[in-house]
């Protein structure tokens, strides 16, 4: 049975669900950043997705990039599967900025979160839905 990380649970905001991974918003108003998450339980690495699943992943993550440098066309987009926090397999789909903070160097724990305003958050989750066609 799938359950989603605590520690992921926390630090995201749900955009809804995708054939094979749930779709989540990073907390985090520095960074656009989505995050797939195979709904695989004990996936750890890409590695342990069937060839199948694995397919559906690849699509996946590629209609989440687009939808990114969709809403964000001037975007660098970074995609990084780490695990080295949260063990549960998540990959990190980001859109990074030559104006943002942490610009060029990697953004886990260099500054602290500023999460969305309650605004902010229903704007972006709303406009992922629509282009990922996800209905709420």
């Amino acid at each position: 049975m799938f359950n989603l990380d605590s520690r992921l649970a926390a630090d995201t905001l749900v955009v809804g669900n995708l054939p094979l991974c749930r779709v989540l918003l990073m907390n985090d108003s520095q960074y656009p950043w989505l995050i797939l998450v195979p709904r695989v339980a004990g996936a750890v690495e890409l590695t342990d997705l069937t060839d199948a699943d694995y397919q559906t992943y690849s699509n996946e993550s590629r209609l989440v990039a687009k939808a990114i440098l969709q809403a964000y066309p001037d975007a660098k987009l970074n995609i990084a599967a780490l695990g080295n926090v949260v063990s549960q397999l998540h990959i990190h789909h980001v859109a990074r900025f030559n104006t943002d903070v942490a610009w060029p160097g990697p953004i886990w724990g260099k500054y602290p979160v500023k999460p969305y305003t309650a605004e902010q958050a229903n704007v972006l989750v709303s406009q992922f839905q629509t282009l990922l066609s996800i209905k709420d």
